[in-house]
């Protein structure tokens, strides 16, 4: 029997996935549990492991593609069963809302966009994300850009329901060639244009000499409205150049997140300074005493354990907002901000509280160099109580933090900067580090995220209160 291959929701706030690359070919035996493709989630490159035994028939889905979780991308079943009533059923229409553009929240909306298949350089709408960045200079006001052409013959349909049959990698490759997708005869089955075809037609280089030499022969589109109005951005001129970057999924979830955070949640900010020569010291006299072990602890390191500890005696901070209830929790669980080159990921150190700095240290360098790597697995980068972000080694003094929802704070960390400061009525330079609170003012008060930060204070001043 048959199995059918389905963008799963391989993390827990997946809602859609961008195809990396198929491990297996069409025509290839699989067993179930075999890794078939890599995805690209909302926050790591995850294996999709195949759920049935048998051949890779058909892959719906292009590599660098992007589609809705529960979507089709592919089938399996033995090599003489028949799938036509798969691939040109919903398999096909689910790949089809994809090829338009569509990344689709829906069957409906899927099923929509191939029945309106118009151009997105026409309709105003962003083009498919590929997963190169495209540099194009932009064509003069009123006039056709050059990949025009391809573009506008590849969404008219020429099979029954008025669209071209071709794969999602054939209609990018064409629409980056210049080729005419209704110029093909396509090799692939019920005459559907691969890529194969669209290499032919390059290396021909009939179809694009046509394009550059004649655009005014071109067909002119008919108008039509996008579904949904594209933000506005203003007209390039025509020397202007531009480069348009495909979202990643990393990139489309901080979007989603910080729009929850910013707008819903009252944030208000409370900024501490704490003098940290004993802390330096004890750091020296630690990575002194462990260096033959190859353990390097940091200051952010010793700065996650005095936080966790601090957030032990103010279980208001270390809280969440349900929304019905606000939730102390018990454990502390540190989710430490990493960049990537795509965005943002927050893996967690799990039990803070109860670990010392060296094995903070260790955890915290494999859980970035796996982060940046993009091998986290989902319960290492979700599930903190709170977080901290650390911008300090790129030479930034203050700065407020955006909250991680449902977290009820999280604290920016600027540099260790020497400061000019008055003790015992002398002038001495000191190395002072600032601190920003972020606090959700529904669980959060001034008075007790003052507390909390004059505790974590107390413990960077003081750090042998750490291990007492």
């Amino acid at each position: 029997m048959a199995t059918k291959v389905y963008m799963e929701a391989l993390s827990p706030t997946m809602e859609e996935g961008r195809l990396a690359s198929w491990l297996k070919n069409e025509g290839e035996e699989v067993k179930e549990g075999d890794v078939l493709a890599e995805v690209e989630t909302d926050k790591a490159t995850m294996e999709l492991v195949a759920r049935g035994s048998g051949v890779l028939r058909k892959r719906l889905l292009g590599e660098g593609d992007t589609t809705a979780v529960g979507t089709i991308i592919a089938v399996i079943a033995s090599a003489d069963e028949d799938i036509g009533g798969l691939v040109g059923g919903d398999a096909t229409s689910a790949a089809g809302g994809q090829e338009t553009g569509s990344t689709a929240s829906g069957q409906t909306e899927q099923h929509q966009a191939a029945k309106t298949a118009v151009p997105a350089t026409v309709a105003g709408e962003a083009p498919t994300p590929t997963p190169d960045r495209k540099t194009q200079a932009a064509a003069p006001e009123g006039q056709p850009s050059i990949v025009a052409p391809g573009a506008e013959a590849g969404a008219e349909a020429q099979g029954g329901d008025g669209r071209i049959k071709a794969s999602p990698l054939a209609r990018r490759l064409a629409a980056e060639a210049g080729v005419a997708l209704a110029d093909l005869q396509g090799s692939g089955p019920g005459g559907r244009v691969v890529k194969r075809d669209i290499e032919a037609a390059v290396q021909g280089g009939g179809a694009r000499a046509a394009a550059l030499a004649a655009p005014e022969a071109a067909p002119q589109p008919a108008a039509a409205a996008p579904a949904e109005a594209p933000v506005a951005v203003p007209a390039p001129t025509a020397a202007a150049a531009y480069t348009d970057v495909p979202l990643s999924q990393m990139r489309k979830t901080i979007a989603k997140r910080l729009t929850q955070s910013i707008g819903p949640v009252p944030h208000f900010f409370l900024t501490i300074e704490a003098d940290m020569g004993e802390l330096q010291v004890l750091r020296q006299k630690i990575n002194a005493r462990f260096a033959e072990q190859g353990v390097k602890v940091s200051v952010n390191d010793m700065l996650i354990k005095a936080v966790a500890l601090a957030l032990t005696k103010h279980p208001w901070v270390n809280a969440a907002w349900t929304g019905e209830v606000i939730r102390q929790y018990h454990d502390v669980h540190v989710g430490v901000a990493v960049a990537v080159d795509e965005g943002l990921i927050t893996p967690v150190v799990r039990d803070a509280h109860k670990k010392g700095v060296t094995e903070i240290a260790r955890e915290v360098r494999e859980l970035a160099g796996r982060a940046r790597e993009k091998k986290l697995k989902p319960e290492e980068y979700t599930g903190s109580t709170f977080s901290i972000s650390n911008l300090g080694m790129f030479g930034i003094d203050e700065f407020t933090a955006v909250i991680n929802p449902p977290e009820a704070a999280i604290l920016a960390v600027g540099g260790i900067v020497e400061k000019p400061v008055v003790e015992n009525g002398e002038v001495v330079v000191r190395p002072r580090l600032r601190l920003t609170l972020s606090c959700d003012h529904r669980v959060v008060d001034g008075a007790t995220g003052a507390q909390f930060l004059q505790t974590l204070k107390a413990y960077l001043e003081e750090p042998m209160l750490m291990i007492a």
